[in-house]
């Protein structure tokens, strides 16, 4: 190309950028993308390449890098963070003329009140409240998630359709119908992984492994059910990176990930955009962690690493997301912790912090502050994987630190979780059959039991045949089947027991022991706990009883005390009043509760009134305890039965014993 052909180029570049971007007002928090064409050739645009521009608006002065999407073509992808005038300037590196020294400039306005009930992503992207225990938005509005885990949210399980048909749930629903549905229950988050490199279905088995002496995972995927190979993570684009790769024996099972392929890229970028538009943030992991010992081994670390992590990053941060580095559910199958912070800490050194403040969390096993410690690259911490009520507990960990961050529970218990995957899946035994009343007792101990043990930043819901895209005829489970689960639809209830005290649910400070009696011995189960947070002032208690907890007392209260008092019906969102609608506490601050309103789980508010009227006498309630004599009836049957069964026992040894006599 000659030098009067290049200088053409880049004029005709610099004028489609600047028109369009100075002319047409844009609004604040919406995510403009600015479009490059590279002049020089390049073998690998993806690894040869960085291109950037720097951005200036109201007290904003940052670099925004890009991202090659396919040819020559690059784009840098930003968002204004406050109304006014904001400019920018590009570069690359190498300096290419087609992508360095472009300007432009544009107007960001605000959203009206309107346009922010319409969609409450237009008041900005989420962020840790002034307490670092909750989630706001970046006017300061709360912001609870009450979330679903779409892990192959990005691949061809969720379908794309380009019309608008509204389907039913069924075999035939697309990706938009799931939204549609999700978002008509309250749903305002969705998990998802963007990449499964080395998944497809093929002539091996869903589990690979070198083989070398120390048999390195090559996969640990999900059965693609009737084929036992592994689960198809393609779509319309084809898969994340090219192959053959590079892992000798191996090329057409394990990519090169050197060699991105763009194309897959942008058909998870139209359902990100669809997403936002509808009010609801993904959770955006880049990867699973099963690609990363053959990462770590065939190609450098961290610096491979780190170019797809800047990459995903520089895709995807204009958009309301929160981001993540890695998807860590299982340690045992991949590199350490510390191997993916070095590359976490290389994209940070080289590239800087997020410039648009995105949080950063990840899916971890059994926390991120367990897997990563307090002071980490972690701005949203995360528990799951471990499902029973005892590791609710890893939530309150994280709110009691020095320095704490928001916090929920992204991996519970899934709906219906009794796994099906074979040999090497989990065979998970305490579960319930998916659609039934047990199974939603699991679930909204789950919800509940995290939310009042720190989990103030939210909830993630999961469903057995949701979370891996169960779409094949042989699947026990198909996932629209899974969608339409009781369950999923009790989800939103968790935002009416939060907002029931407006936004003082984000002072809430979990402490279990104020329910007396708690706990059970049972410590892998659902049922018999009780939980509980208050705020500091002792005004406001927020409780949650599992199905099977015996009649308690809550203490701590403020001294001789009337407090308002409610059930909460976690099955429809309703509350009722506990008795005449209040209950008092006494000279050392203990108030007695009655049996609860039926034998499953419930949820109680207490909310302080004032001081007792010396004038009014006010119903009281007494624990009722079982006398000896009472104890000795109900276990009558038991003790006689036994004692019968003592009596058989001593005469079959009796008659043994005179036949062996008699044989001598």
């Amino acid at each position: 190309m000659n030098f009067l052909r290049r200088v053409l180029l880049s004029s005709l570049l610099l004028f489609a950028c600047l028109p369009t971007s100075a002319a047409v007002p844009v609004h604040i928090w919406e995510m403009q993308e600015l479009t490059f064409t590279a002049i020089n050739t390049y073998k690998n645009p993806y690894t040869e390449l960085t291109v950037w521009i720097d951005l200036t608006g109201p007290g904003f002065k940052k670099r925004i890098y890009g991202f090659w999407d396919g040819g020559n073509t690059f784009r840098v992808r930003l968002v204004a963070t406050k109304a006014g005038n904001w400019t920018w300037k590009s570069g690359s590196s190498p300096n290419d003329p087609g992508l360095s020294g472009k300007a432009g400039s544009f107007t960001a306005v605000a959203w009206s009140e309107k346009e922010k009930l319409d969609n409450p992503l237009r008041r900005g992207f989420i962020k840790a409240s002034p307490n670092n225990h909750a989630l706001n938005f970046a006017d300061g509005t709360p912001y609870l998630a009450i979330g679903d885990t779409w892990f192959s949210l990005g691949a061809n399980r969720f379908k794309w359709y380009d019309d608008e048909i509204k389907r039913p749930i069924g075999p035939k629903a697309g990706f938009k119908d799931y939204v549609r549905l999700r978002k008509a229950q309250g749903y305002n988050w969705v998990s998802m992984i963007a990449a499964y490199p080395n998944w497809k279905t093929d002539d091996s088995t869903y589990t690979m492994v070198l083989a070398d002496s120390a048999k390195t995972t090559l996969r640990s995927a999900w059965e693609e059910f009737g084929t036992g190979s592994a689960k198809n993570m393609d779509n319309e684009g084809g898969r994340p990176f090219l192959f053959p790769g590079k892992v000798p024996g191996y090329e057409n099972y394990f990519p090169d990930m050197d060699r991105l392929n763009p194309a897959y890229f942008k058909y998870i970028d139209r359902k990100i955009a669809y997403l936002n538009a509808n009010g609801i943030i993904p959770f955006m992991e880049a990867t699973r962690r099963d690609a990363s010992l053959l990462w770590f081994k065939y190609y450098r670390w961290p610096d491979s690493y780190s170019r797809f992590l800047q990459y995903f990053y520089s895709r995807y941060q204009a958009y309301n997301t929160v981001l993540s580095p890695v998807h860590l559910d299982i340690i045992s199958k991949t590199v350490s912790p510390d191997d993916f912070v070095t590359s976490i800490k290389d994209v940070e050194e080289r590239f800087g912090p997020l410039p648009f403040e995105n949080l950063l969390s990840a899916n971890a096993n059994p926390s991120t502050l367990e897997n990563w410690g307090e002071d980490s690259w972690v701005t949203l911490h995360q528990t799951g994987n471990q499902r029973e009520h005892n590791n609710y507990w890893y939530l309150t960990e994280i709110y009691n630190l020095k320095n704490p961050k928001p916090a929920l529970n992204g991996e519970p218990y899934y709906s219906g979780y009794k796994d099906n995957r074979g040999k090497d899946g989990v065979n998970y035994t305490r579960g319930a059959d998916g659609g039934t009343e047990h199974d939603n007792e699991i679930v909204r101990s789950g919800t509940y039991g995290s939310f009042l043990s720190g989990g103030l930043a939210g909830h993630v819901y999961g469903a057995e045949g949701i979370w891996g895209g169960d779409i094949e005829p042989a699947a026990p489970i198909h996932m629209w089947d899974a969608f339409k689960w009781r369950s999923a639809a009790e989800m939103q209830y968790l935002k009416t027991f939060a907002f029931s005290i407006g936004r003082r649910y984000q002072e809430l400070v979990p402490l279990a022991d104020l329910v007396s009696p708690n706990k059970t011995h049972d410590i892998l189960s659902y049922e018999g706990w009780a939980y509980c947070a208050r705020t500091p002032d002792e005004h406001i208690f927020m409780v949650y009883f599992e199905k099977g907890c015996p009649q308690a007392e809550i203490r701590g209260c403020r001294l001789n005390s009337v407090y308002s008092a409610q059930w909460f019906n976690p099955r429809n969102g309703t509350w009722i009043n506990v008795g005449d609608g209040q209950l008092v506490s006494g000279k050392t601050g203990i108030i007695k509760l009655p049996e609860l309103p039926s034998a499953t789980d419930w949820g109680l508010k207490l909310i302080y009134k004032g001081e007792r009227d010396i004038n009014i006498t006010y119903q009281e309630y007494t624990i009722v305890r079982e006398s000896k004599l009472t104890r000795i009836k109900r276990l009558w049957p038991i003790l006689v039965a036994g004692g019968i069964l003592i009596l058989v026992i001593a005469s079959w040894r009796m008659r043994r014993r005179k036949n062996k006599k008699t044989s001598f």
